[in-house]
């Protein structure tokens, strides 16, 4: 398969047939990537089972792990999502479009190959206008998960997209950079108290504001359990680099110095050091990417071209600080903690 690579600019949209052509693709059952202000996603119509078993297919994803549903606007919910609680109103007037996701009970129109088996359905209205205009022009909600192979680091540039799934699907909308950079909040609607199951860059404190009490959820689910996950990212191992991955969690400069000793004990060639733009000069042997700076607090934005960029450097172990007093630090110590496949040690001042 050829995959073909349309643009969108921010100042000046789509040219008229190359949207044209992406709603196309979406409306004959193909699959699209496409930009949002979290992470591109891998588009398919919401409404087909075989779209969803194509998604499903490209990204080698098991077919347990459900779909998120990307509407345009906020009328087309009720085609979807049945059972809609008066707080999910609050929060949608709050936090939509955004990064933020709604689990709900689903109508029969949902097919289940698109929830993973589940009587429940997530829903998203993405802020960027790239990824609304293709969803209107498609006429049909969009399922997307995002555009990389299942359980590799998310993408955030359409480059990204196209190391994982060129030629494995027809089309992909390159809209540069995105925003956020880490995927959407999802917060389950069906519980008697709205429960955070992914952390995101919307936030507990954020939410409580506008629904009152919100839990995390406890149970978050480890690889081994055989329950079904209720949301995309709680179950398997994602986001992950090539490299095994472990975090050291601590005062700062304890850690620096934890990370500095681990780092000698292998050739700095097979080493990576996941730091900080403040502390990436701290570190005197391997190879060092800073995901952002702590102070201007963009490591949220630069996490996961960090993770892929020790890929390419052909890294063996990877050796990363922890940043989970962060803004934002609950998302990003989720998806660290998820890359390094729960592996952190935690760190005190002797």
């Amino acid at each position: 398969m050829v995959t073909e690579y349309i643009c969108w600019d921010c100042e000046k949209g789509y040219q008229p047939q190359d949207l044209q052509r992406a709603a196309m693709v979406l409306k004959q059952h193909g699959l699209v990537a496409f930009p949002t202000e979290t992470v591109y996603g891998l588009g398919g119509s919401g409404l087909c089972p075989e779209a969803a078993k194509r998604i499903y297919e490209a990204k080698g994803r098991p077919s347990d792990n459900p779909l998120i549903l990307h509407i345009s606007k906020s009328e087309q919910l009720p085609m979807i999502a049945d059972r809609i609680p008066d707080v999910a109103y609050s929060l949608m007037k709050a936090f939509w479009p955004g990064p933020m996701t709604l689990i709900f009970h689903k109508n029969k129109c949902v097919p289940r190959e698109i929830t993973g088996g589940l009587e429940t359905v997530a829903v998203r209205m993405p802020s960027h206008e790239a990824a609304r205009m293709l969803i209107e022009a498609a006429g049909v909600p969009i399922a997307a998960p995002s555009a990389n192979t299942s359980g590799r680091p998310s993408p955030t540039t359409a480059a990204h997209v196209r190391e994982d799934l060129d030629g494995r699907i027809e089309m992909i909308i390159d809209g540069g950079a995105v925003n956020i950079g880490v995927e959407s909040t999802i917060v389950d609607l069906t519980e008697d108290i709205p429960t955070i199951l992914r952390p995101g860059h919307i936030t507990k404190d954020m939410l409580q504001q506008v629904a009152g009490e919100v839990r995390m959820d406890a149970g978050l689910l480890g690889t081994d359990s055989d329950r079904k996950p209720k949301a995309p990212g709680m179950k398997y191992r994602h986001y992950a680099p090539r490299a095994k991955m472990t975090v050291f969690d601590g005062e700062l400069d304890v850690v620096v110095k934890q990370i500095n000793d681990r780092a000698r004990e292998y050739p700095a060639a097979q080493v990576g050091i996941l730091a900080s733009e403040e502390t990436a000069d701290s570190y005197t042997h391997g190879q060092v990417v800073s995901a952002g700076s702590r102070n201007a607090r963009t490591i949220e934005q630069g996490l996961y071209s960090a993770l892929r960029l020790f890929d390419h450097k052909g890294v063996k172990v990877i050796l990363s600080e922890s940043f989970s007093q962060e803004d934002k630090g609950e998302a990003i110590m989720n998806r660290l903690m998820k890359a390094a496949g729960q592996h952190i040690i935690y760190l005190s001042r002797e």
